[in-house]
């Protein structure tokens, strides 16, 4: 769902069949701000939350190998552990990331034995281990 916590989302997560929640966040506090709302609506609708993501969390130079935290550190993690959540995976943010999918080709096609293809497939990895098991709400059986 897009970012927030308003009308669309409350309505949405009611109409619609959802057997687990991902919040994916920033580090930085005003993200982290909307992540907390989020969490909090999922669990008032009994909408299980999986975890949390913290996305952009490092900037590898790509020159020197310097790391920066552009948008703060484990913002996401100190408020996964706060909400008794797990944090699902760190996204780093890597310019080749915004280029493949702006192309077409996302990293997990593109370059999939990158650090950020095998990121992207902790988190689909993790998301499936802690699903309950799927049952169709359509199925008559």
């Amino acid at each position: 769902m897009p970012p927030g916590t308003g009308d669309t989302q409350l309505s949405m997560s009611q109409l619609i069949p959802v057997d687990g929640s991902v919040i994916v966040s920033t580090p930085q506090d005003i993200a982290l701000m909307d992540a907390r709302r989020g969490a909090e609506m999922f669990k008032k609708v009994d909408i299980p939350v999986l975890g949390l993501v913290q996305n952009m969390s490092v900037f590898n130079c790509p020159k020197c190998g310097h790391s920066t935290h552009i948008f703060g550190h484990d913002g996401a993690k100190v408020v996964a552990k706060e909400l008794g959540l797990d944090t699902l995976v760190d996204i780093p943010l890597h310019l080749s990331i915004r280029q493949t999918s702006d192309e077409g080709a996302p990293i997990v096609v593109s370059d999939p034995e990158s650090d950020q293809a095998k990121a992207y497939r902790n988190l689909a990895d993790e998301v499936v281990r802690r699903l309950p098991e799927y049952k169709d709400p359509i199925s008559k059986s």
